[in-house]
């Protein structure tokens, strides 16, 4: 990877853009069969609430693995942090009446419960990100 590349990639911002892109642009795809503007509700709060979780589950896992020890370290984690996305993401969409939660909802959960356990798995490893 260029130097370019490599600290474009390492930008915080970057990542929360992407991630408002990425699943905001889901949320629309799996809504877009509903009358406007509800697909375009749903990519806004999607969108928002991705970007939240790409600036927050890197933290939330660095201090769960800290109070965790052997096994329990590799799994609670990242599971702790796919229910508390899960709570976020379903009560949020419900409020905001997004038609479609579930589809939704499951690749944006899909990808921060993916990436909560291959970073947990890499610092457990002493292998930090």
């Amino acid at each position: 990877m260029s130097a370019r590349l490599r600290a474009l990639a390492g930008r915080g911002a970057v990542h929360v853009a992407f991630a408002f892109i990425a699943m905001g642009g889901w949320a629309f795809f799996a809504n877009r069969l509903h009358p406007m503007p509800r697909p375009i509700v749903a990519a806004g709060v999607q969108g928002t609430i991705s970007a939240l979780l790409a600036l927050y589950l890197k933290t939330m896992i660095d201090a769960l693995s800290r109070r965790f020890h052997g096994v329990s370290k590799l799994v609670l984690p990242p599971v702790i942090a796919c229910l508390g996305s899960s709570a976020v993401l379903v009560t949020i969409h419900a409020a905001s009446g997004t038609p479609e939660i579930l589809k939704t909802i499951a690749l944006p959960l899909a990808v921060s419960t993916s990436y909560a356990a291959l970073y947990n798995y890499a610092i457990s490893r002493g292998d930090q990100a």
